[in-house]
């Protein structure tokens, strides 16, 4: 092969291109992306619509009908699920498979448009519908804050002051809470002297709900300016609601809420979430790693902004971690360095029994060469560390010497037959090569049908064909090239 002869005839150039691919591969290395499990695209969204007061058949009818028949002009939708209840509607809207990462968004905006559309045709009475296609959000970091002196309101304080700066952080994609307790303001009502007095519920919700409408309420000129009037009256307590004048329809009284009824403020009861951590009341900080980012990276970088966070924490106020993936995924990647040195150290002493040491060391040097090209590869495509691209790695590791123990026996027995070395190097390679890449390519097609499914099994472990594909090519090169160069020079 031409591309054997050059390299054989250039050894400065093949050595600096082996030590550019050691080189370059142990900088992409540091650089690659990592993550616990391959990024996973969930291809449903959620199509929630509130109908207050509807039966269930009256949703079906009038609010998840008008909503599918919408849903069904997406073409690239795949199935619909509705599931109508007492007041609500949820549908489930499945996406085709080949439509991936990069595509879905496009998806969800048109699908958005659908809904919209559909908003006219919804009876009165029917709220907006709300899409949810995000919630397939993994946390890669989930921490808790608590503290035992504090009251619920004083930590949620301080977790607002987190949410604001922790997004901030390289390769945060959303920080999220959880376990946020809503506040509420209770208004009990006596029945028996609602109704004595002639005051009906539904008034009191009316007047409840014309407090602290935010509404303009003109302007007066001065001068050469406008002055904006802002009205006066605000209910801004507890105690100030409970001021608010009803009348009555039987006197024609001026009664006052808090004489009819208990006004108490609270935390809504029963809550949607609760967290509690070591028998305390917390809430919970989700955060998400952004897609292609280091996990290992974002949680170094959170550590760090905690840190310097210290000075807003209130004394007594805990932060502690209840999962944090990158202490997960540098674990796993320690041990694959390990598994990797292991295996070299495996193919060296098992090829050293049988074809010698300066074998046995060349084969393992053009082992660690390969993998180091394939971290240069991995690189500009995407691929990042993580259980699927390392476990491929691995179970590649014993096809990637294939190539190289073909090369250096067959240079073995011309040099015995007593063969000029770069000769016999330059006709090893002419007859091995097409016949060495056909069993490459014969072996990256057994991984194929994995990379190249388009549902979700294919989507979760492409990283297994990529890195197959990288690497087994990548043997095949450098036992065509840098291979011979080495038993030319290594070889007695």
């Amino acid at each position: 092969m031409k591309l054997t002869d050059y390299c054989i005839n250039n050894r400065v150039v093949t050595m600096v291109l082996t030590f550019v691919l050691l080189g370059g591969g142990f900088i992409c290395y540091n650089n690659l992306s990592r993550l616990e499990d391959p990024e996973f695209t969930i291809k449903d969204a959620l199509i929630i619509t509130p109908y207050p007061g509807a039966t269930p058949a009256e949703v079906e009818q009038e609010v998840s009908d008008t909503m599918e028949l919408a849903l069904q002009q997406l073409g690239q939708l795949d199935s619909i699920e509705s599931r109508s209840e007492r007041g609500v509607s949820t549908i489930t809207a499945t996406i085709k498979d080949k439509y991936d990462k990069h595509k879905l968004p496009q998806v969800w905006d048109e699908l958005r448009r659908k809904v919209n559309d559909a908003v006219p045709n919804l009876p009165p009475g029917a709220g907006t519908p709300m899409v949810i296609d995000d919630y397939g959000d993994v946390f890669g970091i989930f921490l808790v804050v608590y503290g035992q002196e504090y009251s619920y309101a004083e930590i949620r304080d301080f977790v607002k002051i987190l949410q604001k700066e922790l997004p901030l952080v390289e390769d945060v994609a959303k920080v999220s809470i959880v376990g946020l307790l809503n506040e509420v303001i209770y208004v009990e009502f006596d029945r028996d002297l609602m109704a004595s007095l002639g005051i009906p519920k539904t008034l009191v919700i009316k007047e409840l709900q014309l407090k602290n409408i935010a509404a303009f309420s003109g302007r007066f000129e001065f001068g050469t300016e406008y002055i904006t009037i802002n009205p006066s009256g605000l209910t801004e307590s507890v105690d100030s609601l409970g001021n608010i004048y009803l009348t009555s329809s039987k006197s024609n009284r001026q009664i006052r809420l808090k004489d009819i009824a208990k006004i108490r403020r609270a935390y809504q009861d029963p809550a949607t979430q609760v967290i509690r951590f070591n028998g305390e009341a917390a809430i919970g900080i989700g955060i998400s790693t952004v897609s292609g980012g280091n996990v290992v990276t974002m949680g170094e970088k959170v550590k760090q902004r905690l840190h310097e966070l210290k000075k807003f924490q209130p004394l007594g106020m805990e932060i502690d971690a209840v999962s944090f993936q990158s202490d997960a995924v540098t674990t796993a990647i320690d041990g694959f360095v390990v598994s990797l040195l292991q295996a070299v150290a495996i193919v060296i002493v098992v090829l050293m029994f049988f074809m010698g040491l300066r074998s046995a060391v060349i084969i393992g040097f053009v082992l660690m060469l390969t993998i180091s090209a394939t971290f240069m590869i991995m690189l500009p495509n995407g691929v990042a560390l993580e259980r699927i691209s390392l476990g491929a790695l691995i179970i590649a590791l014993g096809m990637l010497v294939d190539n190289a123990i073909v090369i250096v026996d067959s240079m073995l027995i011309k040099i015995q037959q007593g063969e000029e070395r770069k000769q016999a190097a330059i006709d090893i390679v002419k007859q091995t090569a097409m016949p060495l890449l056909g069993a490459t390519i014969v072996a990256i097609l057994a991984f194929a049908a994995i990379g190249t499914s388009q549902d979700s099994t294919g989507e979760f472990c492409r990283s297994l064909y990529q890195v197959v594909l990288y690497s087994l090519l990548l043997s095949w090169f450098t036992a065509v090239t840098v291979t011979p160069l080495l038993c030319i020079m290594f070889l007695k």
